[in-house]
């Protein structure tokens, strides 16, 4: 397991804007604030989500681009990267470990955060498609594409890649998670971040009632005090 001072960039792939605040922003604002340099990538434009229908989906796309952008600031991350696959589409494939594995390459992280491929029966809201099958290409870019040299040689022949072994992986979302980051000194940070995306959550009646019993539970299963909140993920070593 990586320690906190082996942790000096991270990378967050996920597949939709707000699914890295919704699972990890006061974990986010945590690296950040030890000087840990974050870059998401983020696979869709969310051009398939909201409530306001007035917007076509090149509408939607751009709007929810410009919430991620604000969103990340709330915690200290500039460098974003949106993939532009098209929302709601997304399956586990060759195309989609080689773009993750370019961005590995690209930004060479000690540690990737994402979603976990498994579905959480017990909490469905972690199990969209999109999110599974993100979850799924990015292991499978951690392992074997991004450090095996003969995987998507394009990569190096064309674009000067070198291979890159990422050493650990951060799955959220799942039924087992067996890694707790006490978040309350950063959780308003995350709402702020949440509250970011307008179009997601402005609609949503209790909406930071919610993320505080959600949340809390988290820190409760963690064994945390009481008041207190947490992120949860299941760690993967991967050297």
């Amino acid at each position: 397991m990586l320690s906190e001072n082996e942790i000096g960039r991270v990378l967050v792939v996920t597949a939709h804007p707000d699914d890295v605040d919704f699972a990890a922003a006061g974990t986010i604002a945590q690296f950040t604030d030890r000087g840990v340099e974050v870059v998401y990538c983020i696979v869709t434009d969310g051009d398939a989500g909201g409530f306001d229908r007035e917007l076509d989906n090149t509408g939607m796309a751009e709007l929810r681009r410009t919430e991620q952008t604000a969103a990340a600031k709330a915690v200290g991350v500039t460098d974003l990267r949106f993939l532009g696959h098209r929302d709601g589409t997304l399956v586990p494939g060759l195309e989609l470990r080689r773009d993750i594995a370019r961005v590995i390459r690209q930004v060479r992280p000690d540690l990737v955060i994402t979603h976990t491929p498994e579905r959480n029966y017990s909490f469905i809201a972690p199990s969209h498609p999109d999110h599974r099958a993100v979850g799924a290409s990015a292991l499978d870019a951690v392992y074997p594409d991004a450090r095996n040299p003969y995987a998507f040689p394009e990569l190096l022949r064309d674009e000067g890649l070198d291979a890159w072994t990422v050493r650990e992986v951060w799955l959220n979302g799942g039924p087992s998670p067996d890694h707790f980051v006490d978040v309350t000194g950063t959780f308003d940070r995350k709402i702020a971040a949440l509250r970011a995306h307008a179009s997601q959550t402005s609609h949503v009646e209790g909406f930071e009632e919610f993320l505080r019993s959600r949340f809390s539970q988290i820190a409760a299963e963690a064994g945390l005090p009481e008041g207190g909140y947490a992120e949860g993920f299941q760690r993967v070593v991967t050297e």
